[in-house]
């Protein structure tokens, strides 16, 4: 066996689902039983076999990811309580095993997943989709690459029709039909508060404080999930706001975002012009705005050549 052959062959067996008693699997991914594979690739000792020696790998692997995600996911583990959300874990890993080096992107394919596997969700899959992708967001903000941002001042004295702008990566726009920014600050807010509390204390008072967030009647909200100074914050937005910035970021310049949110047939023609002065103002203090790529057209690339 060479090192490629052992390292996939360990690599398959580690990340093979535990049993329900989180134990090792005693039939290895090719069906013959797991005693006999381990020891074609892994010696005893005088204290464990080759069985014993493998098992610790798998269910430490099953573990960190399991936690990992548990931190990832704090409000969607909420929502669905701590058995369920196991289960939906259980059952993620199993389909989309980590491809990554980093834990980070343990859960960047959690949201298309269970939207195609409602029933891990049940009756909660609505705001459960919404969870999960404000949790996601949540991550990206807090990490992803930061480009130069322009200044107030330039983007005053560039301000035009033909004014394109680039929002930062790190700034994602959410549509959501549940709050489900109440919920996440709300369960920051008790475990900053109940941090000393015994286990079973927390839990119940948890399960009540956040049941009663949950409970919240559907509420169309749109969100700004952005970072200043190393801290990830939500902010809310109005309408028109999420309109103007998605446009932006879908590449539009500034005359064509305006147009399509305040154009004739639009709900929002009369909004303030002030209003929409204050927000680009206050966009730009945050330094959500950068520089878009220069696009160059077919003649200039013709002269080149």
């Amino acid at each position: 066996m060479n090192l490629l052959s052992l390292q996939r062959t360990m690599a398959k067996a580690v990340m093979q689902p535990l049993t329900p008693s989180e134990h090792m699997s005693k039939r290895a991914p090719n069906g013959e039983a797991m005693s006999k594979h381990a020891a074609r690739f892994i010696k005893p000792n005088d204290r464990l076999t080759s069985f014993e020696r493998l098992e610790i790998y798998n269910r430490q692997y099953w573990w960190r990811l399991m936690s990992s995600l548990a931190e990832d996911f704090p409000g969607l583990q909420a929502i669905l309580g701590n058995r369920r959300f196991e289960s939906l874990c259980k059952a993620y890993l199993t389909d989309r095993p980590s491809r990554s080096f980093t834990l980070r992107n343990l859960g960047r394919d959690l949201q298309p997943w269970l939207k195609k596997n409602p029933h891990w969700a049940g009756s909660k899959q609505a705001i459960a989709l919404d969870m999960v992708r404000l949790e996601w967001a949540d991550i990206e903000a807090f990490d992803l690459a930061a480009e130069e941002p322009l200044r107030p001042a330039d983007v005053a004295k560039s301000a035009g029709g033909d004014l394109r702008l680039k929002l930062q990566p790190y700034v994602s726009l959410l549509k959501f039909h549940y709050p489900v920014d109440a919920l996440v600050l709300e369960i920051k807010r008790f475990n900053d508060d109940t941090e000393f509390l015994s286990n079973a204390f927390r839990e119940r008072r948890k399960r009540k404080r956040v049941t009663a967030v949950a409970r919240l009647k559907p509420k169309t909200i749109f969100l700004a999930v952005h970072r200043n100074d190393d801290s990830v914050y939500f902010r809310r937005l109005q309408a028109a706001e999420y309109g103007l910035l998605l446009a932006i970021q879908n590449g539009k310049t500034l005359g064509q975002a305006v147009n399509e949110v305040f154009g004739k047939r639009s709900k929002h023609s009369g909004a303030d012009p002030a209003h929409v002065t204050e927000w680009f103002r206050k966009w730009s203090n945050l330094g959500w705005f950068c520089r878009p790529p220069q696009r160059h057209n077919a003649s200039q690339n013709s002269k080149k050549r």
